[in-house]
This record gives C-alpha cells, structure tokens and sequence, in this order.
C-alpha cells in the first residue's frame, strides 16, 4: 500500500479509505454472520422429553427420548407405538405406576455371604434388598444412588446392572405372542 501511496497521491488515500472502509466493513459483516451461525447452533439444543403409553396387554411402557426436535420425536413415537399394536398416552397416563430408583444387580457367587452383603448395602443408604436364585438386587432413591454404588465398588464388587430406571409398582402377566409383540415394540423405541 506505500507503493500506491507515494506513486498516485492523494487520489491512492481515498482509495486505500474506501478499501479500508469495504474491509472493515466486510469484518463486520462476517462477524455478524458467525454470530447468527452461533445462535442457530444454540437453538438446536437437545431436549429431555418422557413419553407414556400402553403396549400389547395393556402393558404400561414410559419412554425417556433425547431430540432436538419435538414435533419430530413425537410423531414417530405415536406411529412407533400404533404400528406395534399399542398407543402413546397423555403425560401422567402411565408414571404413577412406576417408582424412579436406583437399582445395583450383583451376580451371587461363593465369596459374597448374603447377610454381610445386606448389611453393607443398608448401611450404605440403600432402600430395599431382595436375593433371587441368580442374583442379589439393590434398591436406592435416586439421590442416594451413587454414593451406595461407590461404597459396593469400594468392597471390589462387580455389577450385572447398576443404574437410575423407572421400576413398576406391578407386573402384567402377557402370553407368549403379547410377549413377543411388546418386545418388537421396545426395540423400535
């Protein structure tokens, strides 16, 4: 730019304002347009939506989606569930039914004295405890959770399953075909 400067004058300074104004300009411009592409990005933010409704035998089903598109997810929800033989209920239609909880499944072995196991889940701040022929099953609130799974990890123990899920208060019995329809609609979820 000093070249032009000294070479065409003062004719070369308008010039190089007006390059600089359109510069300065086109920055801004460029600036405001990274912003919008920013703003768009955060309106696309995903969403925590719970679906409820009934599957084949009037099984109560609770859905917990991830979208950045409600209208989107709640239409395919609605067919999903039309196309497997149930149907997408109002919000509170099937929740009271179930008990959100903490639920740690520990695999029974020779090393682990049932008692001992209780005791320590207890003491941990765990709800409920119940021992089938396979497996023990450990019960906590939500809030209390983590700090019951920290305290069995800390014993070395290993879960089969350990995680925060809606338990159901009572279960349906269904046939063999009602358990094989149920189960297409919860993989198409």
């Amino acid at each position: 730019s000093n070249f032009y400067l000294e070479k065409y004058g003062s004719r070369t300074s308008k010039l190089y304002d007006t390059i600089s104004y359109m510069m300065n300009l086109l920055r801004t411009l460029m600036y405001i347009i990274l912003i919008n592409q920013k703003v768009k990005i955060t309106e696309n933010v995903l969403s925590s939506l719970m679906y409820e409704g009934y599957g084949t035998a009037g099984v109560a089903v609770i859905v917990e989606a991830l979208t950045d598109n409600r209208n989107r997810t709640a239409g395919d929800m609605r067919h999903l569930f039309d196309k497997h033989g149930g149907n997408l209920g109002q919000s509170g239609s099937v929740s009271y039914m179930f008990d959100k909880k903490g639920v740690i499944v520990i695999e029974k072995n020779d090393s682990l004295v049932e008692d001992d196991l209780m005791m320590l889940a207890l003491d941990a701040g765990a709800d409920d405890f119940s021992a089938d022929d396979e497996c023990y099953e450990i019960l906590t609130s939500p809030e209390n959770f983590s700090s019951v799974r920290e305290k069995l990890e800390a014993e070395k123990l290993e879960f089969l399953e350990a995680e925060i899920k809606y338990v159901p208060q009572n279960y349906v019995s269904v046939t063999e075909e009602q358990a094989v329809k149920l189960e297409r609609l919860i993989d198409a979820l």
